[in-house]
């Protein structure tokens, strides 16, 4: 975050309990949080029930396939994973195959209904969570939605989206494609008559066309290099205009879990609530481009920065705040953990008012364990998913917890600042607990701290923070969450394994 921050890859008052009417606010506050617990796990069961009925019919009819998609479609899922469907673009229902027999199609319209049915009950408990102050449970309830009904416009709206020509598109893929261009899987957005011409070889620069082997000797160095535009991002490269392509596609897939798990970190409380009511004008949210630089290869990167960062050899990748720009270089080293670390803490530095000192005095632990949170970005099937026991990261923080019985108690380690934690010989086991920490905070009793933790992120970055303020968002001392840690670590059927050296 502008410094040289080092891990094993990257540099870079409570009322007295006995009151009688303490006690009464307590349960009144407590009961609305609790009947919307209940309602949720009523609908989940319901709809459960729904299609096991869907799929014993089905069975009956003989259309055992349709059976084994009905029982298979809710799952089982990780409580230690976050799951974030992959919508489709195109605007219309699933069709059943056209050669479909009568039954077939009977069975496709019926489980269609059922979908439709349960993303409407699921939209209205989110905005019902979101009314009751639980941010975090709406986006979960709404992404579960999504999944059943693609097409649901509030939904959508949500998420981005408008329909366009057939398909569901963001504000900025429409203006892109109302101007005349095309998203190329190559070369990124060009006005649709330059396709042919591009995948012939030739490329257009400063009002003619050249060839693809000229237009590299152009953009050889940094300075001159291939500017990619994406929604988010502008990338600078030099290797190649097809690496700063695929290089913007992982960024965006990043953005979108990004801005769907911390929305309440960015957004204003009227943007919010306009975005969950249909009868509301929606708040505009203009969130700036990020700038990044992919260099050729590891010397000219190295040679960038060796006179502002000596130690630049020993990164593979940062974060500068002082230009507002992520580094990486192409070539063996490079990792994609270590892109999706370094963007996280751009997009937290970036997307509202941050202060320079930003966990510089305290609670800095949690700004690197929620970019390391972001690095467990993968796809599993049909779904973008993050978290889950087997990622290094949790592996190696239930080893040093469970096997070793190294734990720096909370109350402790949330007075350690940026410096203090950097220079502290017990990094890179410092580094494991903040993983730990942060995954503890996210999936503790399915999401129980996941508002107070981008609190706790918005209190950090906007210098607000003391070493207590987690334990006040939380409202539970640190020598509880100590023993919540512990025993949620203890939780997982996987053996503790030693972290790779």
């Amino acid at each position: 975050m502008g410094v040289l921050r080092k891990t094993t890859r990257v540099w870079w008052i409570a009322p007295a309990t006995g009151c009688f009417w303490t006690l009464l606010i307590g349960f009144l506050f407590a009961q609305p949080a609790q009947d919307l617990t209940k309602a949720v796990q009523q609908t989940r069961a319901k709809y459960a029930k729904d299609l096991a009925a869907l799929a014993d019919w089905a069975q009956k009819q003989g259309l055992i396939k349709e059976a084994e998609q009905t029982r298979s479609w809710v799952g089982t899922q990780d409580p230690c994973k976050l799951y974030l469907v992959k919508l489709p673009e195109a605007i219309g229902p699933p069709k059943p195959p056209p050669d479909a027999m009568p039954l077939q199609a009977e069975w496709h319209q019926r489980f269609w209904q059922l979908r439709r049915a349960q993303a409407a009950a699921l939209w209205e408990l989110a905005r019902r969570a979101v009314r009751a102050g639980r941010a975090s449970l709406a986006v979960e309830l709404v992404l579960e939605a999504a999944r059943e009904h693609p097409d649901h416009e509030p939904i959508r709206r949500f998420l981005g989206y408008q329909p366009y020509q057939g398909a569901w598109r963001t504000d900025y893929e429409v203006r892109k494609l109302r101007a005349g261009q095309v998203w190329h899987e190559r070369f990124g957005w060009l006005p649709k008559s330059y396709v042919p011409r591009y995948e012939k070889g030739e490329r257009f620069y400063q009002g003619r066309w050249i060839s693809a082997e000229e237009d590299a000797r152009v953009h050889a160095d940094i300075y001159h290099g291939w500017d990619v535009e994406t929604e988010h991002f502008l990338i600078r490269t030099n290797h190649s205009l097809e690496a700063g392509v695929a290089l913007g596609v992982k960024l965006e897939r990043l953005y979108r879990v990004w801005r769907q798990l911390f929305f309440r970190y960015y957004a204003t409380e009227a943007q919010m609530a306009s975005w969950f009511d249909p009868q509301a004008r929606s708040q505009s949210l203009r969130l700036p481009q990020h700038k990044v630089v992919y260099f050729r290869n590891r010397q000219e990167y190295t040679s960038a920065f060796r006179e502002a960062i000596p130690q630049i050899d020993q990164t593979i990748g940062l974060y500068f705040a002082g230009t507002r720009r992520c580094y990486f270089f192409a070539g063996d080293e490079f990792e994609d953990r270590t892109l999706l670390h370094e963007a996280t803490h751009q997009l937290f530095y970036e997307t509202r008012p941050v202060s320079p000192q930003a966990g510089r005095a305290a609670n800095f632990w949690i700004l690197e364990g929620v970019a390391m949170l972001m690095e467990t970005l993968r796809e599993e099937n049909d779904f973008l998913v993050l978290g889950g026991w087997d990622d290094q990261r949790i592996q190696a923080a239930r080893y040093r917890l469970l096997e070793e019985n190294f734990y720096v108690p909370l109350a402790e380690f949330c007075t350690y600042g940026m410096e203090k934690l950097q220079s502290d010989p017990r990094i890179a086991t410092l580094y494991s607990q903040a993983a730990g920490l942060t995954h503890f905070l996210v999936f503790f009793e399915g999401g129980r701290y996941r508002d107070a933790l981008i609190e706790y992120l918005k209190a950090v970055y906007s210098g607000r923070d003391d070493p207590g303020t987690l334990a006040r968002l939380t409202q539970t001392p640190y020598s509880e969450l100590d023993r919540q840690y512990r025993i949620y670590m203890q939780s997982s059927l996987q053996p503790a394994n030693s972290p790779k050296p």
